[in-house]
């Protein structure tokens, strides 16, 4: 089953839940949810959308940069690939391992989205509002994404975690070599690879 994706709306609406995340008040400050903090966890409760079809059917909607571009990469460093954002979890402020705020997808080579990693995202505002440092999981410190970043949105923290495919420069870090894009591809019409299965992690 394809898939196409009008990236103009569906983005629009990602960045508003990004503006509207980051005008929370104190009182509504960020938090992280307790307990369950392992990587096995996380991937176990994302298995669903290795199936690509159900990250849209769950609220998760496709995030371009500001140059209309979707599956994101970075010369010499490698690629995250395609994002699917979900704005109600981005607006919650809750880290929940369970929960990602995103989930990224990689381009295969028959064009099918084929998950990859899952992302923690959380606004910068509403989480310094009620934290003396940034956001943390699995061990793990967030990365600041400051508000000049290439998607145009609000200063974040991001961390990224490789549970669907393995990544050489760690699990952790936000770029994999052996991700890649081809002509800076807008994931129009990409599917889900239903046959494909998932990739084993080591130490899962």
């Amino acid at each position: 089953m394809n898939h196409f994706i009008n990236r103009h709306s569906v983005t629009s609406g990602v960045v508003g839940a990004f503006a509207l995340a980051a005008s929370i008040l104190p009182s509504a400050a960020a938090a992280a949810a307790p307990g369950g903090e392992t990587l096995a966890n996380a991937r176990n409760a994302t298995a669903i959308y290795t199936d690509a079809g159900a990250a849209p059917a769950a609220g998760y909607e496709l995030l371009t940069d500001a140059a209309g571009i979707a599956c994101i990469d970075q010369a010499g460093e490698g690629a995250m690939g395609v994002h699917f954002v979900k704005g109600a979890l981005v607006q919650s402020g809750t880290l929940d391992p369970a929960r990602p705020q995103a989930l990224v997808y990689e381009v295969g080579s028959s064009g099918r989205l084929e998950l990859a990693a899952l992302e923690y995202v959380v606004i910068q505002s509403a989480w310094d509002a009620g934290h003396s440092g940034p956001p943390t999981l699995f061990g793990q410190k967030f990365m600041l994404n400051p508000a000049d970043n290439r998607f145009g949105l609000p200063a974040f923290y991001s961390l990224h975690a490789w549970v669907w495919k393995h990544n050489p420069k760690g699990t952790f870090e936000p770029w994999n070599p052996d991700v890649h894009c081809a002509n800076g591809s807008t994931a129009n019409g990409a599917s889900p690879d239903e046959d494909s299965a998932p990739e084993p992690m080591p130490g899962m």
